[in-house]
């Protein structure tokens, strides 16, 4: 699963913007519609924990060898709670185990949270690569897990990096009429719709990072997917973006969504308007250092909060789209080699001294937070990097990296190794 950064957007339509910044309303429209509920979380909530995990697997084997300080700190992770990610087998296979694990959880009166991840050309084709065969086999496949989980509780984060990389977002000219695109969007929709069918199911469609798309983009891309009829929306799954970078762009994007849905009959539609991670009409952009914009300077996003104060405002979190963060794997924020050290430095792939981030819990303290989610698999590689070298050896490792979702020791260790707060006293 890889995750991309687009070049900075175009100052499309900020002259229009200004001027309409100056006489917006904030008061929703009649008959607009509601976001979704949150489904069975609420701050008491407990998510579910494997204890046959491959942290747990991991334990046995290092104190086994000796190994001391791994073994308790993987008996640490063991016990904290982490995604199930479900990717393929038959709807048959899909019902079957969904149903074993939250079973599973509810007898352990706990909140299982699974991962959809089995949309057709996912990945773009690259390390992850896979999902069904068809739409009508994901959708046959989609609604088996649906009825696997029933209506006991339970989280779903719904196809990661299936809206940020659209067909027509990958290399190639694999989707030139925009019918691949198109089809995905459709596809998420129906899951959306398959899923919230089940009143015990919380569902976030996945939405890349704050690294990634622009808010604008990722807004629009949410609605047309069915977004609004899901729980909301989930970011930097299997990234490392720090939780205050993703806490501003969800609350940017749930504003948006806010704004051309629920906003002013003028800016219906216009998510386009929206100020972002990469410019805001609210900023001078004369040149001058500090006055545009830059989603490498976080000092610099007090332009885009006040383009959202001044044409959004603060309306109630009840009307706002929520979102949960994964924080598996951002303790220590993003890698950044030397510049000019690779070609293609593959920063999101098996990135090197990365740390575990904060712990899994549904009592996050901010209003659009619903959960911090272990969501990717601590200890899976993220493929065979080469970093633009050739390869095959990954050159920060000396080693041939393991495939995507295998599990690899020496990861697992490091992460654990380099958590932030740390997994032992």
């Amino acid at each position: 699963m890889t995750n991309r950064i687009p070049g900075r957007r175009s100052a499309g339509l900020a002259t229009a913007l200004a001027v309409c910044a100056a006489w917006i309303a904030v008061t929703p429209a009649a008959g607009a519609e509601e976001p979704a509920g949150a489904g069975p979380l609420t701050p008491a909530s407990r998510f579910y924990v494997d204890p046959d995990s491959g942290a747990a697997r991991q334990a046995l084997v290092d104190r086994a060898a000796g190994d001391t300080e791994n073994a308790a700190n993987m008996a640490a992770l063991a016990g904290l709670p982490q995604a199930a990610w479900f990717t393929g087998g038959t709807p048959e296979q899909v019902r079957a185990d969904a149903a074993d694990l939250v079973a599973r959880a509810d007898a352990a009166e706990q909140v299982p949270v699974l991962v959809a991840y089995n949309v057709p050309g996912r990945d773009c084709g690259l390390y992850s690569s896979g999902g069904a065969a068809s739409s009508a086999a994901y959708r046959e496949w989609i609604g088996a897990l649906a009825d696997g989980i029933g209506d006991r509780d339970a989280v779903v984060i719904l196809e990661p990096d299936g809206l940020a990389a659209l067909p027509k977002d990958c290399a190639g000219s694999v989707d030139p009429t925009g019918a691949l695109s198109a089809a995905r969007i459709a596809d998420l929709d129906f899951a959306v719709s398959a899923l919230k069918a089940h009143t015990g199911t919380a569902v976030y469609l996945d939405a890349g990072n704050s690294h990634w798309r622009a808010v604008g983009d990722m807004a629009r891309r949410l609605i047309d997917a069915g977004g609004r009829r899901a729980d909301g929306f989930a970011l930097n799954v299997s990234n490392f973006r720090p939780d205050d970078q993703n806490t501003r762009y969800g609350t940017w994007v749930a504003k948006c969504v806010w704004f051309a849905t629920q906003g002013p009959d003028w800016a219906r539609g216009h998510t386009d308007w929206c100020a972002n991670q990469y410019y805001s009409a609210a900023a001078p952009n004369d040149g001058l250092p500090g006055n545009a914009v830059s989603a490498d300077d976080p000092s610099t996003w007090h332009w885009t909060d006040a383009w959202y104060d001044q044409a959004v405002g603060r309306p109630p979190a009840t009307e706002l789209l929520h979102f949960v963060i994964d924080t598996s794997r951002n303790g220590r924020g993003p890698w950044q080699p030397a510049a000019g050290t690779y070609g293609d430095p593959e920063t999101w792939c098996n990135p090197p001294g990365r740390g575990i981030g904060a712990r899994p819990t549904a009592d996050t303290g901010v209003p659009l937070v619903d959960a911090y989610l272990y969501v990717k698999t601590i200890g899976e590689s993220d493929g065979s990097c080469t970093r633009g070298t050739g390869g095959p050896v990954d050159p920060e490792y000396g080693v041939v990296d393991p495939p995507a979702g295998a599990w690899w020791p020496d990861l697992a260790h490091g992460l654990a190794r380099e958590a932030r707060p740390a997994l032992l006293p």
